[in-house]
């Protein structure tokens, strides 16, 4: 991935309230946001963003697009996403919530067949502080640095940030996965990425309790990654929910709280260890292990 300033962004769904909102700071921010598609609205300008009725005519006109950012309703995803492919747009960001499973699973599919990345569905975004923000983010939360962001809650990654800001450091890169239950690019697709990324040096993933993160991400790291990882895992103290909802499951719960379980988490923290990858217990940790890290490499 090499989003720079000049790289060209098309917004589609932008009819919306909420698309037309971010559409227009992303372009402030510094984003090229170079045309939005509204189907009926073609040569109307939106808050000096050029409106095309269809992305092959936006292509058209303006050349390559390397991005789409696409807020348009969960059914109409789909159809948006297929059109950017078919205009040959590479990466594409779902910020819609809500995709229908089997339109997620047929749009990952040609996703492969075409070597296009996609992050989402429900999807926060990609920021590079001070040159690119793709996406709903809050940008004041980011500031430059080294240390790259791997997230699926954008209010983790904000911890995080003002955790590492606040300790003088900053960040090369965040991005949010997205929310849905099926999302298109993973934790390892990534944490390949930011290998391969010039300005980071340092590797953040964080994650809530029973998450993504894997055994099998944490073979990926352990076989794949040269660069400092670490993970924060929130809510690891937080006690194992319980269910109330009837006399049977309050008995079963308090029988299984009895004796010591061995859950998910510990597995993929004692993995993490047995890889050498730092587990941070709270976000200001974080900043802790990354000053250390960076006077290792």
């Amino acid at each position: 991935m090499n989003w720079t300033p000049e790289s060209k962004i098309l917004v589609q769904g932008i009819g919306n309230t909420r698309g037309s909102y971010y559409a227009t700071r992303m372009k402030a921010y510094g984003t090229n946001i170079v045309a939005a598609i509204i189907a009926g609205k073609g040569g109307q300008l939106l808050d000096d963003i050029p409106v095309f009725d269809l992305v092959e005519q936006a292509i058209e006109e303006l050349g390559e697009v390397q991005t789409t950012a696409i807020f348009a309703r969960p059914e109409s995803v789909l159809d948006a996403a297929l059109e950017a492919i078919a205009a040959g747009i590479r990466q594409i960001v779902l910020v819609s919530r809500g995709v229908p499973s089997l339109d997620m699973i047929s749009l990952l599919e040609k996703a492969r067949s075409t070597n296009t990345l996609i992050l989402g569905g429900g999807s926060a975004g990609i920021i590079i502080p001070e040159k690119v923000w793709i996406g709903t983010v809050e940008p004041q939360y980011y500031t430059l640095g080294k240390v790259g962001l791997i997230s699926r809650s954008h209010s983790l990654s904000y911890e995080v940030a003002i955790a590492l800001n606040q300790a003088g450091l900053g960040e090369s890169i965040a991005i949010n996965l997205g929310t849905d239950r099926i999302i298109g690019s993973s934790f390892e697709q990534w944490l390949q990425i930011l290998e391969q990324d010039k300005d980071t040096e340092v590797i953040v993933l964080i994650e809530q309790p029973n998450g993504n993160i894997s055994p099998d991400s944490v073979e990926y790291i352990a076989n794949n990654i040269n660069k400092p990882v670490i993970v924060y895992i929130a809510g690891l103290e937080v006690p194992m929910p319980r269910d109330f909802t009837d006399a049977l499951s309050i008995i079963t719960t308090q029988i299984s709280h009895s004796v010591p379980v061995t859950n998910r988490n510990q597995q993929i923290i004692a993995a993490l260890k047995k890889a050498r990858v730092s587990v941070a217990k709270r976000p200001s940790q974080v900043s802790q292990l990354v000053e250390r890290a960076l006077k290792k490499t």
